[in-house]
């Protein structure tokens, strides 16, 4: 896991940033089976059963060794807060749908959809479709495992296989996406494996496919993201972290910051707002109290530091 990001990597789902989708999945899986689930994706636990054992069950394991919950607290609390952490961020960005889907926005854009599931299990209206954008090998295992379950989508539900840094507009328009309508998007989990350059192409490719009535949600890097101390304190956090999982289940735990882009980037909200939007930027942390979630003492430093910003474009 700790090889080098290069310009044209490619993963599958098992692997580097496919991984990562299948430790957010049992995340999601973890909260929907808890006694009071925040969310519901039925079709989480579903991914995880078709990957088969790997590191990424370490992301949402229930219950650590007592002996090793002892010694590490700090990293029993910090897999907890993962978890409400990922239940907050898909409430959001599931309100966030289903209140365009209420104003009759009818194309949806999922950008790096990973193991999202929303095309199956958001009560979407009649004629909305939704474009799923990712690297064919993920979306190949993503349709294989909810084909073999019998899924069905709720919605008119389009693949587009590409990676979100070549030239995937004109894969989207070739896949029916109308440039004229209003649409609605969003950027889950993607900012930091994208190079801040790649950051800006993405909004403005954005830009230029949308209009007026349209709008956007994303999870973006926050002011702390490449801050030196903040990032050496979660570091530590993180091979801590990452002894436990050796501890445990005898496997190398990846490093999410081996896989990001360490660097000085844009800020969404203010790009957004720049460029004819009109935004909403709220903290990881107040998203999560806005769903009755928090971060307990103890597990400060391996805290989100993301923003969640929505807009809706009125200009331009």
């Amino acid at each position: 896991m700790g090889k080098a990001r290069t310009d044209n990597d490619s993963w599958e789902i098992t692997e580097s940033v496919g991984a990562t989708a299948l430790g957010v999945a049992v995340s999601r899986a973890r909260e929907t089976e808890s006694e009071n689930p925040l969310i519901s994706d039925p079709f989480a636990r579903v991914f995880i059963d078709a990957a088969g054992d790997g590191i990424w069950n370490m992301f949402g394991v229930s219950e650590l060794p007592p002996e090793i919950a002892e010694a590490e607290p700090d990293v029993a609390r910090w897999l907890d807060v993962r978890v409400d952490y990922m239940a907050s961020r898909t409430a959001f960005f599931d309100g966030f749908f289903l209140d365009a889907a209420n104003a009759r926005v009818r194309q949806v854009v999922i950008l790096a959809a990973g193991l999202d599931s929303r095309a199956f299990r958001l009560p979407w209206p009649d004629g909305t479709t939704v474009y799923e954008l990712d690297q064919p090998k993920v979306l190949e295992f993503k349709s294989s495992a909810l084909r073999e379950h019998g899924a069905q989508p709720t919605c008119h539900r389009v693949e587009v296989a590409v990676d979100l840094r070549h030239d995937w507009p004109t894969a989207l328009r070739q896949a029916g996406f109308d440039t004229s309508a209003a649409s609605v998007w969003s950027a889950e989990g993607l900012l930091p494996f994208l190079p801040a350059t790649a950051q800006d192409l993405l909004f403005e490719r954005v830009q230029a496919l949308t209009v007026a009535g349209s709008r956007i949600a994303v999870e973006a890097p926050g002011p702390e993201f490449n801050d030196p101390d903040a990032r050496e304190r979660q570091r530590s956090l993180m091979r801590r972290y990452r002894e436990v999982a050796a501890k445990v289940g005898g496997r190398e735990a990846p490093d999410f910051e081996d896989l990001w882009y360490l660097e000085d980037r844009a800020d969404v909200a203010d790009w957004l707002r720049g460029h004819g939007w009109d935004v909403s930027a709220t903290s990881a942390e107040e998203l999560m109290a806005r769903y009755g979630r928090s971060v307990p003492e103890g597990t400060e430093d391996g805290r989100p530091r993301s923003v969640f910003v929505s807009a809706a474009r009125s200009a331009f």
